[in-house]
């Protein structure tokens, strides 16, 4: 009825109470933090998986930077919600880097090219700086000029090219900034070098590009034309000026006098049948040259072709008093040869020795085996050959100083190298002046 009856009273420890709060507070702090803590932890892990591509990007990067294309290089697209404008920067930086990747590809094959190039060349390439010193050299440089094989990058031109016409080309180039072209002979070396010099600004300011061709072959053919164009006009023109004076002499009255006019008639058929050698050799030089003639190839015995040789010409020999052995076994294996080539080889090869053998003298023909191949030697005790003019004496037309009063055509010895390196072999010559000579030639055993 809303009257009191009486009092209840609760009560409890302050001290007691104090605990309970304390212990409540302890477990409200824990919560707490440990609520802190998976939140700090979830916190960090989303964004490390938002950063994590932007990490991979940045070191993809670096490793770029540092020139290095690997298989780890490309970083990989986050799987994140929200990470859509990261993977478009990442598919932007991927595709970047495969075109530099493509790029630099084609860029190396194409230095490759290059560097084949000028390592191939036979002409020499120099890039040189302004202040002279060497940025590029191909090893034909060093190959042309007879220099030790070794790197030329970093030094002078002074120091690799001691011959002042290279670095008064090198000089005029860089300072007037115009292409020169300039011939420079080489002595004792006797080289002939083409040097073209032209400015090279792309490179570098004051840069020049210098060209070596080597001219030594061309000088030496040139020459050769030169003396063969000398040679032959002057082996016509004797024979055209002793038929003109015949003929003339004849005109004059000599065909009144039976006996003279028939002299003269015998040394006019004598300078046209000299006139009719000359002409048949240079023609058969000419097809054996161009492979015109064929070699019937077939075993060949040495010993019967020096025996051979011996029976057409050893009568000139007896007549000239010399003496003529045969040096070689008779058993010899046989050579892969035509013998009629051959054959004339030797006779060449003898002829000349009959001619230049003074009377008493002795000629050797001889034959050996030899790693494969047959070794044939003519010798004589003749009055030798110049060192100075033992490589030309293969050239068409050329002879000695000793030799032009012996007459002939001057065309033995240049058919006789031709026929020799046509069945593959080589032939040369060795002399001691007024001591004698020795001709060798090497053919392939059958």
């Amino acid at each position: 009825s809303g009257q009191t009856i009486g009092y209840l009273r609760v009560a409890l420890p302050l001290q007691q109470l104090r605990a309970e709060q304390q212990k409540l507070l302890n477990t409200v702090i824990l919560s707490l933090t440990l609520i802190l803590l998976i939140i700090s932890i979830s916190v960090i892990n989303v964004a490390r998986s938002a950063t994590r591509p932007l990490e991979e990007l940045t070191q993809s990067i670096s490793k770029l930077s540092a020139g290095g294309f690997t298989s780890d290089w490309k970083p990989k697209l986050s799987t994140a919600e929200h990470s859509i404008e990261i993977d478009r920067l990442i598919n932007a930086f991927n595709y970047l880097t495969e075109q530099i990747q493509n790029q630099l590809k084609a860029l190396e094959q194409e230095r490759n090219k290059l560097s084949n190039v000028l390592q191939e060349m036979n002409d020499g390439v120099l890039i040189i700086d302004q202040e002279g010193v060497i940025q590029l050299a191909n090893p034909a440089v060093a190959k042309m000029l007879g220099l030790p094989d070794q790197d030329l990058l970093g030094k002078t031109i002074s120091q690799v090219l001691p011959h002042t016409q290279f670095h008064e080309s090198w000089q005029r180039t860089r300072d007037k900034k115009e292409t020169q072209t300039s011939l420079i002979e080489i002595q004792p070396k006797k080289l002939y070098i083409q040097c073209m010099t032209a400015p090279l600004e792309t490179i570098g300011k004051g840069a020049v590009l210098m060209l070596l061709q080597n001219l030594t072959r061309q000088r030496y053919l040139e020459t050769v034309r030169r003396d063969f164009i000398s040679n032959i006009s002057h082996e016509l023109r004797t024979p055209l000026a002793s038929l003109k004076a015949l003929t003339e002499t004849l005109q004059e009255g000599a065909l009144e006098d039976p006996p003279a006019a028939h002299k003269f008639l015998m040394q006019i058929e004598n300078e046209v049948d000299s006139l009719s050698h000359m002409v048949s050799e240079l023609l058969e030089l000419s097809r054996i040259e161009s492979g015109q003639v064929p070699l019937r190839l077939r075993p060949a015995s040495p010993y019967e072709i020096l025996q051979k040789t011996l029976d057409r010409l050893g009568i000139q020999a007896e007549r000239s008093g010399l003496k003529v052995v045969i040096d070689c076994d008779p058993n010899i294996p046989p050579v892969l040869a035509d013998p009629s080539r051959l054959e004339q080889v030797v006779g060449n090869l003898f002829h000349n020795a009959i001619k230049f053998t003074p009377a008493g003298g002795q000629i050797i023909l001889s034959a050996k085996p030899q790693n494969g191949n047959v070794l044939f030697c003519v010798s004589d005790s003749g009055i030798g050959i110049p060192a100075d003019e033992l490589p030309r004496i293969f050239e068409r037309f050329y002879k000695t100083d000793r030799a032009r009063a012996g007459g002939g055509t001057g065309l033995g010895l240049a058919i006789a190298k031709h026929v020799v390196e046509a069945h593959g072999g080589t032939i040369w010559a060795e002399s001691i002046e007024s001591q004698g000579s020795k001709f060798f030639f090497i053919i392939p055993r059958a």
